[in-house]
């Protein structure tokens, strides 16, 4: 069970991560194109950032939604500021988002809460911040030629958010018939079997004997896979991704992780 203290200092770390870049990075690296087709290296700081700037102020809320609104404010602010003042905003805002959550403390975990996954927790909207920002600093280092550690908690956090998925993934990504099973081994700087079977439909189950299909991955391959920024082709030639069991469903496996972008 995740708390309080590991989604602050996850947004601690992360927001770090942030500001280290804007403060470091020079305006031909900003202008570097990320993985996300639309975004330049700057472009995405400016959304990841932008998102903890409609959040500032909100109350976790199930009838009143989080003001995305305010991302034309701080869209307005960005365009066209200076690289000390952009990092200057990005700083200002990390800051104000790291003193609202200090000050909502540990019981707003389970406050019913809008959140990117439609209606639930105050803590599941705060897995979903810790993936997106885990992720999208993967947008920029891997284009950048640059290597970030892969594990503690956000590594845990973005693999959680894909595992939450898995159902949807294995049956209607993947496509995996009824009744097979199939087993996910993430193996480097976090380890976790995700395991799952077909019955009447894909869901994730606690044993699975003998699966149908192994598929073997890092946490970062895999993660970065399911969020459809990676090509699988240079993941399998590259052995970051591989499978035993059924030839086949271990190869459509790996070629079709993707389910967000």
């Amino acid at each position: 069970m995740s708390s309080f203290d590991d989604y602050f200092t996850a947004h601690q770390d992360l927001f770090a991560h942030y500001n280290d870049l804007v403060g470091r990075l020079s305006d031909e690296q900003m202008a570097v194109q990320s993985l996300c087709p639309d975004w330049d290296v700057r472009g995405v700081i400016n959304h990841a950032i932008g998102a903890e700037y409609w959040m500032t102020g909100w109350e976790p809320s199930d009838t009143s939604p989080p003001p995305f609104e305010r991302f034309v404010e701080f869209d307005a602010r960005t365009r066209g500021a200076s690289r000390s003042e952009f990092a200057q905003i990005v700083a200002e805002t990390t800051a104000t988002r790291l003193d609202d959550l200090r000050a909502m403390g540990p019981e707003v975990l389970d406050r019913p809460s809008f959140s990117p996954a439609g209606v639930s927790t105050y803590g599941r909207f705060l897995q979903v911040r810790v993936f997106d920002l885990w992720v999208h600093a993967r947008d920029i280092a891997i284009p950048l030629g640059e290597t970030l550690d892969d594990s503690g908690f956000p590594a845990e956090t973005a693999l959680q958010e894909v595992d939450d998925s898995i159902g949807y993934i294995v049956g209607k990504k993947i496509g995996l018939p009824d009744p097979m099973s199939i087993a996910f081994r993430i193996r480097g700087a976090v380890d976790r079997d995700i395991l799952v079977r077909v019955d009447g439909r894909a869901g994730r189950v606690a044993e699975l004997a003998d699966p149908d299909v192994e598929v073997f991955s890092d946490v970062g391959t895999f993660v970065m896979l399911a969020s459809g920024r990676i090509d699988p082709q240079e993941q399998i030639d590259a052995n970051k991704i591989s499978w035993s069991g059924d030839p086949h469903w271990g190869e459509t496996a790996a070629r079709n992780l993707a389910y967000t972008q």
